[in-house]
């Protein structure tokens, strides 16, 4: 494989709606899975194509009640072009002999291609190549380009063009028997003899959504006149189009659509839009260019330099972090700046977790601070707009200010569902994920290291803060004081593990004092008090009189964030949770004899009748996320805050405790441990940043990818190589660098953006470079071991390593 290009040199059905999601194509806007224009959705197909901040809900009937749910909903298939020879069967790769087949990801451009040769029944053999891309400079675009050639016969063939709104959310196997059809036909007609309309619309959220799509058919750059019928079925549209092909004469056929909906800004309705969209679109050659050229200063932001230090037995590492970069940035493009959307856990790529949005960004905004971080201030955005929708649910539970979903859609409310199957044992059982209260926590961070890398005052003022403050208002909100310890408790959430949701044969849901969850919420309460030490007098006194922050409430504040408990067994040990340590020890070598791949022990346990609640076993890092997070200065400033013993031997014996405790059931954890691990031990550190490269591309969870990418894992392991390699931290004014590189790493050039500032950092050997750009005379601050120099714009200063 080459390091821009995604291969695949054989058709292998098993392994097509894995395919089928990794070369999803799509500009933030909307993303359409890569799978080939003659599939239908059926066992080992799946066309989907999905647009940001689609969502639409539904009722259904299960175990006996009334469940509704938000679903990221399928949109209508564009895609559909397929040909067949008049008398003959519509091609379908199943039913050929293939010769040659070969089809390529070009992750540089951002083009599907494949290309391929068969013969069908009666010893005629055709070559077919295509060309896909969803446009990355015009986000209302896409294009199809096939090529068909006669090797060895000549005769007349129908094409069959259309744009399919019959479509349904069917991509999750767990999910058949909920309602799943979200879209209700409003209009299909024909625009001119070359184009097709179709309107539809989601039947809750009433959302409209148009295609346009014009099917032309050239001799090189001559058009071709050739006989078309329109077909119409309810929901569908479609056009026959019937021509003679003469042998060895290649016959290009292009199908280029626009899609729009009525979330759309700057129109007067979005079926007139989409008519002169596609008016305006042009040839696919000149889509190309201009999509390419986009896709090039992308790359220019986003790509690194790594040098390799030999061979590799796998995919090239460059190749895999490309392509993770190349999905985020599908995800969540320069355009998702104009939208209201957040971020999916499983991208605009399938229909896995329901299109919803996690604490996934705690991964993925790091990488966007330092490259693009308007795309993060956009992002924030989607969780400030949803600001009410949080201070409600923090009210109806009993709390103050806002306490955000673990799982967000459309309004911002909690859209985790009460019911969870288990495929392994077939039951629906209680989901209590909504207590992942740390969701709140993941925010405030996210919106503090925004700061921290832009300084972006005007942000933090108007729209950063007011969620800080409200967060840190909840978390004082739901502490509360134990009189006999004099410390101040959090009682029944859940932390990140998400294995344990109870005690053991406890009938009441959650945990109390998880380690992470309190100290998240001392580290929330202190960011906010200094937040209001930065805000200037006049922006301070106003949020102070909106919110009625009272002198008392503050003064609360800081007794919580100096007494919150923290749990510790054995030496030094934080525990989990209160009580993680009167847990059975699990017996991890006969299970995995047993089972084999016990990554998600939750299925396997409850296909036993027995729970992970009742054993210390962790699906993902917990209290190794605070190591993820902070640097030991910062944890070991809070534990002291706290009043407790914090020796920097501590951070070792927990990361080796609870590494031999992880499953790792979740595509997160093993870049989190690699991270934790970068510095105490390389070698372990690579072997698990290796396998978490290889979540997606490998399907190591067996069967997760076909439902869409893990995007939190993709855009960690890139930031592994931009921040854990390099020592990159932005903390307190100063951006701190300490690299050390794994073995396996020669050399690592990347170009960042800080406070202003454009940054060409280079590692090489036992040399670290930062040049430094920018229009601003102004000077930043570079930390390096143990002091601070600073830049300005064309200087360069290098240190020895």
């Amino acid at each position: 494989m080459s390091q821009w290009s995604l291969i695949y040199e054989n058709f292998d059905p098993a392994q097509e709606m894995r395919r089928e999601a990794l070369c999803t194509l799509g500009n933030g806007y909307f993303a359409t899975r890569g799978a080939a224009p003659e599939a239908d959705a059926n066992g080992g197909h799946y066309p989907g194509t999905y647009l940001a901040g689609g969502y639409n809900r539904l009722v259904s009937q299960v175990a006996g009640r009334e469940v509704e749910n938000e679903d990221l909903v399928n949109m209508p298939n564009w895609l559909p072009l397929t040909f067949r020879i008049v008398g003959g069967e519509w091609f379908d790769l199943h039913r050929v002999d293939i010769l040659a087949y070969r089809q390529e990801l070009d992750l540089k451009q951002g083009v599907l291609l494949r290309s391929l040769r068969f013969k069908d029944g009666q010893g005629r053999v055709t070559r077919l190549a295509s060309r896909c891309l969803v446009h990355m400079q015009q986000p209302h675009l896409a294009a199809l380009e096939t090529t068909l050639t006669a090797e060895n016969w000549s005769g007349r063939i129908e094409i069959r063009s259309a744009l399919d709104g019959r479509v349904v959310n069917d991509g999750v196997a767990r999910y058949r028997g909920l309602g799943n059809r979200h879209l209700e036909l409003l209009e299909t007609r024909t625009l001119d003899a070359e184009t097709l309309f179709l309107r539809v619309r989601t039947n809750q959220s009433r959302i409209e959504v148009v295609q346009a799509a014009a099917t032309r058919l050239w001799d090189n750059d001559q058009p071709l006149s050739c006989e078309r019928q329109t077909l119409v079925e309810p929901g569908f549209i479609g056009q026959l189009i019937a021509l003679d092909i003469a042998e060895e004469t290649p016959l290009s056929i292009e199908k280029i659509i626009s899609l729009h909906s009525s979330k759309d800004r700057a129109m007067s309705e979005c079926g007139r839009e989409a008519q002169e969209s596609i008016m305006r679109a042009g040839r696919f050659r000149d889509l190309l260019q201009s999509h390419v050229l986009a896709w090039g200063h992308l790359w220019g932001r986003f790509d690194m330099g790594i040098g390799m230090n030999g061979p590799e037995p796998g995919p090239p590492t460059v190749l895999v972090l490309r392509l993770h970069i190349f999905h985020l940035l599908q995800t969540v493009s320069l355009h998702i700046m104009d939208l209201d959307a957040g971020v999916p856990a499983r991208g605009l790529h399938g229909e896995a977790y329901r299109g919803h949005v996690f604490w996934d960004e705690l991964f993925i905004f790091p990488f966007l601070n330092l490259r693009v971080p308007e795309i993060t201030r956009a992002l924030l955005m989607y969780r400030y707009r949803r600001l009410d929708a949080a201070r409600a649910a923090a009210r109806k539970a009993g709390y103050d200010g806002a306490m955000y979903p673990w799982q967000s859609g459309s309004d911002g409310r909690e859209e985790t569902q009460r019911l969870h199957f288990n495929p392994k044992s077939g039951r629906w059982n209680p989901d209590k994920s909504y207590l992942q209260r740390h969701v709140n926590a993941a925010i405030a961070y996210n919106i503090w290291q925004y700061f921290q890398v832009t300084q972006d005052m005007e942000f933090l003022s108007f729209y950063g803060a007011i969620m800080m403050l409200e967060i840190a208002r909840f978390w004082a909100s739901i502490a509360t004081y134990n009189e006999e310890l004099e410390r101040y408790e959090i009682l029944g959430v859940m932390g990140p593990d998400e294995y344990h949701d109870a005690y053991p044969d406890s009938e009441r849901p959650g945990l109390d004092n998880s380690a992470y969850t309190n100290l998240m919420a001392v580290w929330v309460l202190c960011r906010a008090l200094e937040v209001l030490e930065l805000l200037p007098q006049e922006r301070r006194q106003e949020l102070s009189e909106t919110l009625a922050l009272r002198p008392e409430e503050l003064a609360r504040w800081g007794d919580v964030s100096r007494r919150m408990r923290v749990v510790f067994h054995g030496d030094g040990i934080i525990s989990q949770f209160e009580r993680y340590d009167r847990l059975q020890e699990f017996d991890w070598e006969g299970y995995r004899k047993k089972y084999g791949d016990i990554q998600r022990l939750d299925r396997v346990l409850d296909a036993e009748g027995d729970t992970p609640n009742r054993y210390q076993v962790s699906k993902q890092a917990d209290v190794l996320m605070l190591f993820y997070l902070f640097s030991s200065e910062e944890l070991s400033a809070l534990f002291k805050r706290l009043d407790y013993p914090f020796g920097y031997d501590t951070i070792p014996k927990n990361i080796d405790y609870y590494l031999k405790r992880t499953s790792h059931g979740s595509t997160l954890s093993r870049v989190t441990h690699s991270w934790v691990l970068a510095r105490s031990d390389r070698e372990v550190s690579w072997r698990l940043f290796a396998e978490a490269l290889m979540s997606d591309v490998e399907d190591i969870q067996d069967g997760t990818t076909p439902e869409g990418i893990h995007l939190g894992a993709m855009a960690s392991t890139v930031d592994m190589m931009q921040r854990a390699y390099t020592g990159v931290e932005a903390r307190e004014g100063v951006l701190w660098l300490n690299p050390q590189l794994p073995k396996t790493i020669d050399s690592l050039c990347m170009h960042i953006h800080y406070r202003n500032k454009s940054l060409t950092i280079t590692v090489s050997g036992d040399v670290l470079k930062v040049e430094v750009a920018g229009v601003s005379s102004e000077a930043i601050k570079i930390g390096f071991k143990n002091d601070i120099y600073e830049l300005r714009h064309g200087q360069t200063k290098e240190f020895t390593l």
